[in-house]
């Protein structure tokens, strides 16, 4: 079986949230500083002391975008901070710290819960809610409007990766499922196909015994011909028990009880019981002159009406349902149809053509060389036909 592929958990991408490396996200950080300050000492700046701390706010409030890739919640924090010593100082926020702003917001996002953006973001607000309208600078209300926009991207991004993990990791779930519902289908046809073979190898061995003893005047070379093929017959039957016993054990687990497989005689008795489990409308057709087959065909059609009658309990409860067979002389065509309303009632379009039980009828029927199509009708209802080659067995 292939192991599902391994998808990576979104919650996990603060190192994915900026692309680009390291070296260019610091050239960047670099150079928006370099513009901010610029900005800064073409203005008439405070007297004294109070012009260096202006340049140091400024330089803060930039920077730390080259932190941002590895330490979000730091960097955010030191450029916000900065940002309202800035206007504490009624300096106008650069247009550079606007852009850190939407950064470093961006990353956030990208790398952290909800409530850390979020935050961010109303902490610009409050910022740019402070100033008074006649000093509220343009750049100050962009740093705002930049905060939001990359809170919201950012997030819109981290939730998409988060629905697309979730989705693979759900097909990835499924896929490995339906492997392991097809190697116990596999497993319960090896099982019973067992049965099957078990039995012509049996008459073999006892046809070659009877013959032996009740041909009257049989060469010794025929007669040792016979006891071969019947000590042949009994070897084969040996290894196939050998072969098969783990499945027919189920791995440890207590064998199953031993009884005679079902085939097509017994298909009227599987009706009256769908009958009375399901109260449910429930016809038999029968075409072509009614033949014995081979007992792997007549196991097959009976374990393919015994799922679709399922299926039609589960996905369509109450509906109707038609059986027919068509005797043919080369084959057995096999068709179950539910009247039930679209895909089912309670079913969304769709639902029964991922079952796994449908993934049971396709192995039997590859099995025997045979062909098998299911799906909705274009008239409501849900249909499974099945073509079986093999002529009447003799």
């Amino acid at each position: 079986m292939v192991p599902a592929a391994r998808h990576p958990d979104p919650r996990a991408a603060g190192t994915r949230a900026w692309p680009g490396g390291q070296p260019a996200i610091a050239v960047a950080a670099a150079i928006g500083t370099i513009v901010a300050v610029a900005e800064v000492t073409g203005r008439v700046l405070p007297r004294g002391p109070s012009a260096l701390l202006v340049l140091v706010f400024t330089v803060a409030a930039v920077a730390p975008c080259a932190l941002a890739r590895d330490h979000p919640v730091a960097a955010a924090a030191t450029t916000v901070a900065a940002s309202g010593l800035l206007v504490a100082y009624d300096q106008p926020l650069p247009w550079a710290v606007a852009a850190a702003a939407g950064a470093t917001a961006y990353v956030l996002a990208r790398s952290r819960p909800w409530r850390a953006p979020v935050a961010l973001v109303a902490a610009y607000g409050l910022i740019a809610a402070t100033v008074p309208p006649p000093g509220r600078a343009v750049s100050t209300v962009a740093a705002a409007l930049a905060a939001a926009a990359g809170a919201g991207l950012g997030a819109a991004l981290r939730w998409r990766e988060r629905a697309a993990w979730l989705t693979a990791t759900a097909e990835d779930a499924e896929r490995t499922l339906l492997e392991h519902v097809t190697l116990e289908e596999r497993a319960r046809i090896a099982r019973e196909l067992h049965d099957v073979v078990a039995h012509h190898i049996s008459m073999i061995a006892v046809q070659a015994d009877a013959a032996r003893l009740l041909v009257p005047g049989l060469a010794p070379d025929g007669q040792q011909r016979l006891v071969e093929i019947g000590d042949t017959a009994r070897a084969a039957l040996t290894e196939m028990r050998r072969l098969l016993g783990v499945l027919r054990e189920g791995g440890g687990a207590a064998a199953p009880a031993r009884s005679p497989q079902p085939g097509l005689h017994q298909l009227a008795a599987l009706v009256d019981e769908a009958r009375a489990v399901s109260g449910a409308s429930i016809r038999l057709i029968v075409r072509g002159p009614v033949a014995p087959l081979d007992p792997g065909v007549e196991l097959t059609a009976y374990r393919i009406v015994q799922e679709a009658l399922t299926n039609a309990r589960r996905h369509a409860p109450g509906a109707a349902v038609d059986i027919e067979l068509d005797y043919r002389p080369d084959a057995l065509v096999l068709r179950v149809r539910d009247n039930g309303l679209g895909s089912g009632i309670g079913a969304a379009p769709g639902a029964r053509a991922a079952g796994h039980g449908l993934e049971g009828m396709r192995e039997r029927t590859a099995m025997l060389g045979g062909r098998i199509a299911t799906g909705l009708q274009p008239d409501g209802g849900f249909a499974v036909s099945a073509v079986l080659p093999g002529a009447p067995a003799s």
